[in-house]
């Protein structure tokens, strides 16, 4: 059996050329009205932000995931919201960094949502995979 723990944040910045860069929330709510553009370099920060995490490693399948968020504001949160656009970015830059083939069903077999704990100081998303089979 071997594991894998990402650190995931909740929103990635994106850079502008004449205002104030601009932090984009990964969740649902925010992306559905997101102009294409945005959405699209959304994804492109994220790639770089997981780069590190990502390069060189090689994760054997089938896997299970399990996802964690660790929420910075005492507000009750839909994590599904969060959960649907992570996953989606994730496991896209797990297969653009070659860590495995595909992340159809025949390789991501579960993917798991962990209750929500409160951490102030450090609002992330923790995810584990695991391969056990």
């Amino acid at each position: 059996m071997s594991e894998l723990k990402l650190i995931v944040p909740l929103y990635v910045e994106l850079p502008r050329k004449t205002k104030k860069n601009v932090n984009v929330w990964l969740n649902m709510n925010r992306f559905m009205n997101l102009h294409y553009i945005m959405k699209n370099n959304a994804k492109k920060v994220f790639f770089e932000v997981m780069r590190d995490q990502l390069e060189g490693v090689t994760i054997d399948t089938p896997v299970n995931i399990t996802y964690q968020i660790f929420n910075p504001q005492k507000r009750k949160r839909d994590k599904m919201n969060a959960i649907s656009v992570v996953s989606k970015f994730l496991l896209d830059a797990i297969t653009h960094y070659g860590c495995w083939e595909d992340d159809n069903d025949d390789f991501v077999k579960t993917e798991t949502l962990l209750p929500t704990v409160y951490d102030k100081n450090n609002g992330r998303i923790e995810v584990t995979i695991v391969n056990n089979f």
